[in-house]
């Protein structure tokens, strides 16, 4: 008897992950996690190709825009992923966004002569309609909503 309660126990908290994780990339998360996607493209493709063929330019600004690329892949990948794990990672992916959006964001502006060229985050993300800045903030919304463990999850 006592091992039938363990296992009913075990099955209970692995459906409970999967709970978690099928709401986390479900209904508004599979958006937030599309957005994020393009964003992860979008951001690789321009860091490429700026270190590619510009870097001496502005090292500094096509250095931050390869950061952004990889916080956007790791969000994109962690946000989709299941388990309490996968959570954190985002959780950190996403706040690192928003630190490194309002971060470049201020710099950018105070000191416009050290971004001679626009990063993603440059202007809190202008150069995308201002999505940098926006997205982050929603993402932290969306996993504190969907954190494991919490009743709406």
């Amino acid at each position: 008897m006592t091992e039938a309660r363990d296992d009913q126990g075990a099955g209970a908290v692995r459906a409970g992950a999967a709970a978690t994780a099928s709401s986390r990339s479900s209904g508004p998360g599979r958006l937030l996690i599309a957005v994020y996607g393009v964003f992860a493209l979008a951001a690789t493709a321009r860091a490429g190709y700026q270190i590619a063929t510009k870097f001496g330019e502005a090292p500094v600004a096509y250095l931050l825009s390869a950061v952004a690329a990889v916080v956007y892949i790791v969000a994109t990948v962690s946000l989709a992923r299941p388990g309490a794990r996968a959570y954190r990672v985002s959780v950190v992916a996403v706040a690192t966004e928003l630190i490194g959006v309002v971060t470049v964001g201020l710099l950018s502006i105070v000191d416009a002569q050290a971004f001679p060229s626009e990063t993603v985050w440059s202007a809190f993300g202008r150069g995308y309609g201002f999505v940098p800045l926006v997205l982050p903030v929603l993402g932290l919304l969306w996993l504190r909503r969907t954190r494991p463990g919490s009743a709406s999850a």
